[in-house]
């Protein structure tokens, strides 16, 4: 799987930041959620892992369209109302990226407003 190595390096540097991965390329019509992960606290961050090798067609950040932001929130609230039953529980979302190689390259985590 072509996302697999920067997913796995995604899931190991949110362990370090206390968060127990819940679920793994969660998918539903027309959506999906990479990685699933619970804090401390119970707050569910849902997670989009980007990773470009080279600056050539601009950066692992720049590639996050508006439109797979949208995607994004329909996949998380089917996964709220789906696998917990309600949608008001804390939560969040956020793109990690990955400039360079998945295993070396820079990694950044940007919350999403």
């Amino acid at each position: 799987m072509k996302g697999a190595d920067a997913e796995d390096r995604a899931e190991a540097h949110l362990g370090t930041l206390g968060r127990v991965i819940v679920a793994r390329n969660y998918r539903i019509p027309g959506g999906e959620i990479d990685l699933v992960s619970r804090e401390a606290d119970g707050t569910l961050v849902f997670t989009e892992v980007r990773q470009r090798r080279g600056a050539r067609f601009g950066s692992a950040a720049e590639s996050v369209t508006a439109r797979k932001l949208t995607l994004m929130q329909r996949a998380a609230l089917a996964y709220l109302t789906r696998e917990l039953g309600r949608d008001d529980l804390p939560c969040r979302l956020e793109v990690l990226t990955i400039d360079g190689s998945a295993a070396a390259g820079v990694l950044a985590v940007h919350p999403v407003e």
